[in-house]
């Protein structure tokens, strides 16, 4: 019988040591995680919210790093346990058999405003669903933009990337007049952008940059100019994402990191032909392939 107790009292005591002893820490797994999510207001602070499966054996939980606050644990039958926080706190055991578990907390100032974005550079490796602030319908991840197209978050499997994103972004018509048509090019963008031109002949659109960066997204109308594009800065070559093709409109976006004039030059532009061509083309290309095979097999 005393053998036992002290048994047990020591599995407690690694248990309740571990937060303490990075060796310690280490010889324990984190818990087997059913979802992670992370909720992000307008002010970059955070709820989130971790759902541990059930596990045989005791566990530590590391917390998503920042400023820890209100930690609660939630079992499935509604029960709640608030836990006092320590100075420098960054995991929490878990217990064997307590089936499964929500843990909670907040975060705050997780997120840096830094040139108008909202920056978080985001380690955890474990799937991570973001729910943004509502309004947001372009983020940033790793450079990368994302359209969320109404939705309201995004996930991140296994996770390390740089979020950024911004709110109240400034939008801005460009108005290009051919042949007594209207195409309006929409600038999404917090620099302020200037002479702005479309060259019919030259197959481009142009316009001078006055702060570096900064990210500029060009909504195209299709009719006006059809890509594959190249983006230049002054005469230099420079990467850009092309992420979005709803079949009228294309987003191409560019971060320079100088001043100066970005040419987004495309292939095909009005009026050489209606934007019905390509689509035809590709439709013959897919009614053809199954044919151009059967002849190859024969």
């Amino acid at each position: 019988m005393n053998s036992k107790i002290i048994t047990c009292f020591l599995i407690l005591l690694v248990v309740l040591v571990v937060p303490q002893a990075n060796a310690q820490t280490e010889s324990l797994e984190n818990p087997t995680h059913k979802s992670l999510q992370i909720t992000i207001d307008e002010m970059g602070n955070a709820n989130v919210i971790h759902q541990i499966r059930n596990s045989n054996e005791p566990k530590v939980l590391t917390f998503v790093d920042g400023a820890i606050s209100n930690l609660e644990i939630k079992d499935t039958l509604g029960r709640n346990e608030s836990v006092d926080i320590s100075e420098g706190m960054k995991s929490i055991p878990i217990l064997p058999n307590q089936g499964e578990l929500f843990i909670t907390y907040d975060l705050d100032d997780l997120l840096v405003l830094k040139n108008n974005m909202w920056t978080l550079d985001f380690r955890y490796l474990e799937t991570t669903t973001f729910i943004v602030p509502e309004g947001i319908e372009i983020l940033y991840a790793n450079e990368r933009p994302v359209y969320l197209d109404g939705k309201k978050g995004f996930a991140c499997h296994g996770c390390q990337m740089l979020l950024e994103y911004s709110i109240d972004e400034s939008k801005n018509l460009e108005y290009v007049n051919w042949e007594n048509e209207k195409f309006a090019v929409e600038m999404i963008t917090f620099t302020d952008v200037s002479n702005f031109e479309f060259n019919q002949p030259a197959k481009e659109i142009s316009f001078n940059v006055n702060d570096a960066d900064q990210h500029i997204t060009a909504v195209i109308p299709l009719e006006l100019l059809w890509g594959p594009y190249a983006v230049f800065l002054d005469d230099e070559k420079i990467y850009f994402s092309k992420y979005v093709n709803n079949g009228t409109h294309v987003w191409v976006n560019v971060k320079p990191d100088t001043t100066g004039k970005i040419t987004i030059v495309g292939t095909t532009v009005v009026p050489e032909f209606p934007i019905i061509a390509p689509l035809a083309i590709g439709f013959l290309m897919i009614v053809m392939l199954p044919l151009v095979k059967k002849i190859n097999l024969r």
